[in-house]
């Protein structure tokens, strides 16, 4: 076993892919959240600020589901393997969605006539519901296990058997927080009329969170076995929890007080927190199980050679700073209120 700085190769792998797809839940949650305010917006104008709002970065954002993707297939070609041959219908339905809001985004403004907006309006909205929603579902059957077995065979359903209590749950709470995050974007990069109704929405909007994300919690202490042993045997590891929960209630109390920016980097840490939590309570498990832990796929059954981590690693080490200067650029060179001219969407 290879070692960097004390910790070994698959360990900071998990690292690597943990931090790419919390980049992808950060930066395109509010992405998603903007879409999902979509159709809360009733005059043309507005829809299309909303859109622009995120029209130099949305695609940008994506970025990293494709680099997450494809760290982890490089780095945990089973795990990558097993994940998306057992939960094929989930990810080919995240897919056309994908694509569908990528069309909707292009197309809704293209021609002027009021059934064909209204019908990409609908795609849009219906789009990105359904891919938060398809995010939650999936982390939710990571976090409890799939019937998995001897060669990590799947032994369970095609689709409806993800659908489970506690997958509609966190899909629930998924939509909830970047339906905030969305709102928070959304009030720093509009004015007038607008704004003043963002600011009513957003207010609903961390009233779904916090209740979704109250029940969401409660669930998983009560019916989730397990879920706090690794808390037990390391307590330092408790002080994420807490952290979380302090972000929590930070974005209401920033967001009456319209410090929009600063409830914005809170909402995020938000995330951040909760993508720890999972990260923690999973290790070194990639995806449990139910049948047996003997079967669950590990960082350690699932990774690739210690060379090709060590040679991929040194690759992240070169494209990390590459990747957060091209990153700091684009919101820098994008930062302020949205403004309509000849090219807008």
């Amino acid at each position: 076993m290879e070692y960097f700085l004390g910790i070994d190769y698959p360990t900071l792998w998990y690292l690597v892919v943990g931090l790419l797809f919390s980049g992808y839940a950060i930066l395109e949650g509010f992405d998603y959240g903007a879409g999902m305010w979509h159709l809360f917006f009733r005059k043309d104008l507005s829809r299309r600020i909303a859109i622009n709002a995120i029209g130099p970065l949305w695609d940008a954002n994506q970025v990293w589901l494709i680099i997450g993707a494809g760290a982890l297939f490089a780095g945990f070609p089973v795990m990558y393997a097993t994940m998306l041959s057992s939960m094929y219908v989930p990810f080919m339905l995240f897919l056309m969605f994908l694509v569908l809001r990528s069309s909707a985004i292009k197309f809704r403004s293209a021609e002027r006539m009021l059934w064909w907006r209204k019908t990409w309006d609908i795609i849009y909205f219906t789009a990105n519901v359904f891919i938060s929603f398809l995010l939650g579902v999936v982390l939710a059957n990571i976090l409890q296990g799939i019937e998995l077995a001897e060669n990590y065979s799947y032994k369970g359903g095609m689709f409806f058997s993800f659908l489970n209590p506690y997958a509609i749950m966190v899909g629930l709470t998924t939509v909830s927080l970047f339906m905030t995050q969305g709102a928070i974007f959304l009030l720093l990069k509009t004015e007038g009329r607008l704004h003043a109704r963002l600011t009513f929405l957003l207010k609903k909007g961390m009233i779904f969170f916090i209740v979704s994300f109250a029940a969401t919690s409660l669930y998983t202490l009560v019916f989730l076995h397990g879920v706090t042993d690794t808390f037990k045997e390391h307590p330092i590891y408790f002080v994420i929890p807490v952290l979380a929960f302090l972000a929590v209630a930070n974005v209401p109390r920033l967001a009456s007080k319209k410090k929009y920016a600063y409830a914005l980097i809170f909402s995020s840490l938000t995330m951040a927190f909760l993508l720890m939590l999972v990260a923690v309570q999973l290790y070194p498990v990639l995806l449990p199980s139910t049948i047996g832990p003997e079967y669950s796929v590990t960082i350690y059954n699932a990774a690739a050679s210690q060379k090709s981590l060590g040679i991929m690693l040194t690759i992240v080490l070169i494209g990390t700073p590459l990747l957060a200067g091209y990153f700091l650029f684009l919101y820098k060179t994008f930062h302020g209120k949205v403004k309509l001219d000849d090219t807008s969407y």
